[in-house]
């Protein structure tokens, strides 16, 4: 066989597209593979249509509790001070429906990916939209205070972090994710709201912390939401509660209704 020369070498290579390293020229990096998107390495899937099923504080959930019924909250003095301003004349306020209460409404909810970064929760009752943003989603529009707060989001799998490799964790491909897997969401920045429709508070510092976990029982599927909120101004220890959703197979009976401002 005739061996090439440099020039045929480099013509060859040039129809090839092969680079061919120049004498003395350490090679070229190769491209790092591109990270897939928190949206791609989803270990579970949370979209889609969500009843509120409530089997636990249904006295105090599916209905506005009379004034001064804070029982199983532990208010600070400043707490029951505050809730104690609320009055009938209040009820139905979007006060109720902030980040820290709004998942223990009786409501429904339409879960989608807003973008590849960004899950996106709307709720029927009350009219809200909440956004999870993962790393490398856009920031929030606007740097103020308001009722959902700003949210950042992460995959746990195992207990270790796969949210496009943010916070330490490593970077999974779909075919690798397990086939369980757990939501982290800290939300802060929330305007002050309220715990219950009766107006138990928790103040503008408050973190919520929420862990969305996906099952299915028998036939049907369900997410459980974990909400913890720690409030040091309203609440004497962190709060933490659970509520259930269970999956719907439409958006029939999808009806949004507004709260009053």
């Amino acid at each position: 066989m005739r061996r090439l020369c440099l020039p045929a070498l480099v013509i060859v290579a040039a129809a090839l597209a092969v680079p061919v390293p120049v004498r003395g020229q350490a090679p070229a990096p190769a491209r790092p593979a591109a990270t897939p998107s928190p949206r791609a390495i989803a270990p579970v899937d949370l979209t889609g249509y969500w009843v509120s099923v409530i089997s636990e504080d249904w006295q105090w959930r599916m209905f506005t509790p009379p004034k001064g019924d804070y029982a199983s909250l532990p208010l600070t003095a400043d707490g029951t001070r505050v809730a104690n301003l609320w009055t009938p004349a209040d009820d139905g306020s979007c006060r109720a429906y902030g980040a820290a209460g709004l998942m223990r409404m009786p409501t429904r909810l339409q879960i989608a990916w807003e973008d590849d970064h960004t899950l996106k929760i709307e709720s029927d009752a009350g009219r809200q939209t909440r956004r999870l943003r993962f790393a490398g989603a856009a920031p929030a529009r606007s740097a103020t205070r308001d009722l959902q707060g700003t949210t950042v989001a992460q995959w746990q799998v195992a207990g270790v972090v796969t949210s496009s490799g943010a916070n330490g964790g490593s970077p999974v491909s779909p075919s690798a994710a397990a086939p369980w897997g757990t939501l982290k969401a800290v939300t802060t920045n929330m305007r002050a709201g309220w715990l219950r429709r009766n107006g138990v508070p928790y103040s503008e510092t408050a973190i919520l912390t929420e862990y969305f976990d996906r099952f299915t029982n028998e036939d049907d599927e369900w997410f459980t939401v974990t909400t913890i909120v720690d409030d040091p101004i309203y609440l004497t220890q962190p709060l933490m509660v659970s509520s259930n959703f269970k999956k719907e197979p439409d958006g029939s009976k999808w009806s949004p209704t507004p709260c009053r401002p």
